[in-house]
């Protein structure tokens, strides 16, 4: 097992854990909501999976990527919606059924939206792509659906236990993270440093731009709902990201490199987002 292999473990762990931390405070009927309110699934499902595609292609349209950086920015755009979400969308004002329902949705539909695009998307760069709807669908279930589903069943039977375990499962979701991500900052900081004259910075933080735009303006009537879909359509899940470019280049480090500077970029500006989401409500 090579470095890279040890890093997307312990990421898919603190994913998996992070996820299970979110389900014992949640309930079977946040997971569904946005199966019975099919007006505002649409829009989300135009937001990440139809917008958010055209938008890839056309950021990395007018620049001369490396491949690699280039099906970055492609599976980036189809990648559901990351765990890490509820603690962002809550923060800025989202309703709990609405950011819950949201994940499940993007990651259970992901199964069959992830492979379609990739289809889509060999057309476009000319690149076989060598990951398939049984990988995607193993990695959205395993990493997101499986564990939220045993976190909410845990809450529904023992609620008390659920409450006290919550807290330090998340902590210990966070310590993993936070050793996966290290080695990646060290390991690929000079690949990453690599991408940012050659007009990769710039598609990359134009793309997560226009996804935060993009589902702020689709978020619907309910202004609580807009930061939760913006967040959701500019952030992704990087497992799922990583595991695509993994695949496809499993010597090249600038498809990760690209992924992290991604992660990097989005973050500053899902920031900023929300800074300026606080300040518009605050003069309301």
């Amino acid at each position: 097992m090579n470095t890279i292999a040890v890093i997307l473990l312990m990421l898919r762990a603190s994913i998996i854990l992070s996820v299970f931390a979110i389900g014992l405070k949640a309930t079977f009927a946040d997971a569904t909501f946005l199966f019975r309110r099919p007006a505002d699934l649409l829009r989300a499902l135009l937001s990440m999976n139809v917008l958010m595609p055209l938008a890839a292609v056309a950021f990395a349209a007018p620049f001369d990527l490396h491949p690699a950086v280039k099906i970055t920015l492609l599976v980036i755009s189809v990648s559901p919606p990351p765990p890490i979400l509820p603690l962002k969308a809550l923060k800025a004002g989202g309703t709990e059924a609405y950011t819950i329902g949201l994940l499940v949705a993007a990651a259970v539909l992901s199964i069959v939206v992830i492979p379609l695009s990739l289809e889509v998307f060999e057309e476009f760069i000319g690149i076989s792509l060598a990951i398939g709807a049984g990988e995607v669908a193993a990695l959205a279930l395993t990493t997101i659906v499986m564990p939220l589903l045993v976190g909410i069943t845990v809450r529904r039977a023992v609620p008390t236990t659920a409450d006290r375990m919550a807290r330090p499962i998340g902590v210990l979701a966070s310590v993993l993270l936070a050793l996966s991500a290290i080695p990646i900052l060290i390991g690929l900081s000079r690949a990453t440093l690599s991408l940012i004259t050659d007009g990769t910075i710039l598609s990359l933080a134009g793309f997560s731009l226009a996804g935060l735009i993009i589902g702020h303006v689709l978020g619907g009537p309910e202004p609580e709902n807009r930061p939760v879909l913006a967040l959701a359509t500019a952030s992704h899940h990087p497992a799922v990201a990583l595991a695509i470019a993994h695949a496809n280049f499993p010597e090249q480090t600038l498809a990760a490199a690209g992924v992290l500077l991604y992660l990097i970029l989005s973050g500053i500006l899902a920031a900023l987002y929300l800074s300026w989401v606080k300040r518009a409500r605050a003069t309301t």
